[in-house]
């Protein structure tokens, strides 16, 4: 067939048509905006694709089908065509709340390609990944079997993985997704071995490629499958068949039997984007937003009343107050302490985490909670309550419970104990974002999978979890500085994370231990710090405890000084698990922050990224003996401007935080 080059610029497309099926032969190639990267899609043995990067090949022969009951599949009819068009965009996106930018160029060439007997596959190639998604346009719902997506890289490959690991009482889709990310070499990963996405892969002699997912709507999740070789295989957990809520303190509802298909759907639609970001240098990683790119737009409509902000928490301390003239605990008093330690010190809002009413029962209040009369005295303080929910409570009273909380003045709730994204509950997801936005309500997942764009198609849904945080300093030791500098190449690529930073009591490995009501963070205090930069979220919480906070007042006021959503992002330095330093941009004003891991380092940072002009810097870096006693941590002032350069001794689990104010 005839080489098809035919481009149009800006949102207009070309369309080929032809009176009678064409037949691939030889591959239809796809390149990306700068030429470095370019995919290749034949019909051999099935619809395949491979991917290559400066003319190296570094993905091969991925095989894609679709197989519907009652239906041929994609591969079946994939050799016939009736129609290609090749698309050029180049535009930009307004981000209505950032994590990383206002502003994301949104620059890719496009393949459509329609085949007849209903399915269509859309390509697009990024110069920093490509993505595809299948298409369908049968008049009636269908049932879909299975999905293939498979990622046969070219050379021997290493990658970090989340890998699950399966509770005794539910299936193996059931899944906080809060593992951490090993290395580990593909070809030791069998079939038995599932892991969540995001996931990071580091093949010989090529750039590192992560594979995720975008626009995850009415559609299971992706998991990916090892195959004893270098490739993963894409699973879906099938649609819940029976169902049951546990019993216990935090209920669940948990799958007991499924379905032999993955989802009943609109026969009429597109499916779920298969990313692959292409990244030759490792801080190409943290600052990638095809996820975002390739989401549904906003589904609310007007959203000036969603806006970031940073909060407090009180659950992870277990309440362990000190120096206060009350008993601390689950009332009045103690919500009032925390409303004023986030108006001292610059916060907007505290969270009323599990426990404020019965778990089971959100209208049952707990006894010594009076919420008018905290309700009023936040308002007062200018100072927002959020409130914590079950899942399975929040959706068994969602109407009432949402008209209760907008007669207290919440506009912000947590749901938390999801722990699937099996179709039924990716669908739950929708319900809550969307009874949420109509109460003005912005709403976090905990328990929850990575947002994958969701946070553009419901913008209320600010943040959500699905990380190993803080909380697991509480009865674990793998919260280390190396697991901080994996998520932001793993995790945070498909959107924002509530880690919850800001732990107050640090620790080297010797003193490290596990002590419930004062939990202690590895790593130095300067390291915690460098977190409410270094990691997207546009709801930061602060987990450390107020009473030790209200001791380090300058500490304080620097960490409730510093933003949470930004005007622009850039990637300083950056090594896999090692270290990152991140400069975020806030108006004319800057904040400079850098995290490692056990091996102390020193870095020379460049300022030759500002705009003309001097700056106050604000600096606060790791005390002189922090590697013995990490808590040490040193605050100082000095001018600077583009010309500047700053060296900085990183301690082991070492950071630094620079405030820079324009004048």
């Amino acid at each position: 067939m005839k080489k098809i080059s035919l481009f149009i610029v800006f949102f207009t497309c070309g369309l080929v048509a032809y009176t009678r099926p064409i037949k691939i032969k030889d591959a239809l190639t796809l390149i990306s905006p700068n030429g470095e990267i370019s995919v290749l899609i034949q019909n051999i043995k099935g619809l395949k694709y491979s991917v290559q990067y400066k003319g190296n090949t570094i993905l091969v022969n991925n095989k894609i089908d679709l197989v519907i009951a009652g239906k041929q599949s994609l591969s079946n009819i994939s050799q016939s065509i009736t129609s290609l068009t090749r698309n050029t965009v180049n535009s930009n996106i307004q981000v209505p709340v950032s994590e990383r930018r206002k502003n994301i160029l949104d620059n890719y060439n496009e393949l459509i390609i329609q085949f007849k007997g209903h399915y269509s596959l859309h390509f697009r190639a990024y110069d920093n990944g490509v993505a595809y998604r299948i298409g369908t346009s049968f008049q009636d719902s269908i049932y879909i079997q299975n999905e293939t997506a498979q990622f046969n890289f070219a050379n021997a490959t290493e990658g970090w993985l989340p890998i699950i690991h399966k509770r005794e009482d539910s299936d193996i889709f059931h899944t906080s997704y809060e593992e951490a990310y090993p290395l580990l070499k593909l070809d030791s990963l069998t079939s038995n071995d599932l892991a969540y996405n995001p996931v990071l892969l580091a093949p010989t002699n090529s750039p590192k490629i992560a594979i995720t997912e975008s626009d995850l709507l009415d559609y299971p999740g992706m998991f990916l499958q090892g195959t004893g070789a270098n490739a993963l295989q894409g699973k879906f957990a099938p649609y819940p068949a029976q169902e049951f809520t546990t019993n216990e303190l935090y209920p669940e509802t948990l799958v007991s039997k499924r379905e032999n298909y993955i989802a009943h759907v609109a026969g009429k639609r597109t499916y779920p984007w298969r990313i692959m970001m292409i990244a030759p240098e490792d801080k190409d990683l943290p600052n990638n937003d095809l996820v975002y790119q390739l989401a549904t737009p906003n589904k609310i409509g007007d959203v000036s009343w969603v806006h970031s902000g940073k909060g407090t928490d009180e659950w992870i301390i277990n309440i362990n107050l000190f120096n206060i003239p009350f008993k601390p605990g689950i009332n009045t008093a103690t919500y009032k302490y925390y409303i004023d330690f986030a108006k001292r010190f610059g916060f907007d809002r505290i969270m009323m985490d599990a426990g404020w009413s019965d778990i089971k029962d959100l209208f049952k209040i707990t006894p010594g909670i009076n919420m008018d009369t905290l309700s009023a005295y936040a308002k007062e303080k200018g100072i927002k309550i959020s409130m914590w929910t079950a899942a399975v409570t929040l959706n068994k009273q969602l109407d009432s419970a949402l008209n209760q909380f907008n007669k207290w003045g919440i506009d912000f709730i947590m749901t938390d104990f999801i722990d699937r994204d099996d179709q039924k509950t990716v669908q739950f997801y929708e319900t809550i974002a969307k009874a949420c936005a109509k109460h003005k309500i912005m709403i976090m997942y905990h328990g929850a999978y990575p947002p994958k764009g969701f946070n553009r198609t419901y913008p209320n849904a600010i943040t959500r979890e699905g990380v190993m945080g803080s909380e697991y300093n509480i009865w674990s030791t793998k919260v280390t500085p190396s697991h901080d500098l994996t998520l932001p190449f793993t995790r945070m690529l498909a959107g924002s994370f509530d880690y919850e930073p800001g732990f107050l009591n640090n620790a080297n490995k010797a003193s490290f231990r596990n002590i419930e009501g004062a939990p202690i963070s590895f790593g130095t205090r300067s390291h915690q710090l460098a977190m409410f930069v270094v990691f997207d979220n546009p709801m930061q919480i602060f987990s450390g405890n107020p009473s030790q906070g209200y001791q380090e007042p300058s500490f304080m006021e620097l960490l409730g000084s510093i933003p949470t959503g930004w005007n622009d992002t850039k990637i300083l330095a950056a090594t896999v698990s090692k270290n990152i330093i991140t400069a975020r941009r806030k108006g004319n004003d800057w904040y400079i922050a850098g995290m490692n891991d056990w091996d102390a380092i020193d870095q020379n940072i460049k300022f030759d990224f500002l705009e003309a002009g001097n700056y106050t810097a604000t600096i606060c870096k790791d005390g002189l003996n922090a590697d013995k006693y990490a808590a040490d941590y040193e605050i100082t002032s000095q001018k600077m401007n583009n010309k500047s350069v700053l060296n900085i001794h990183n301690a082991p689990g070492g950071g630094f935080l620079i405030k820079l104010i324009k004048e």
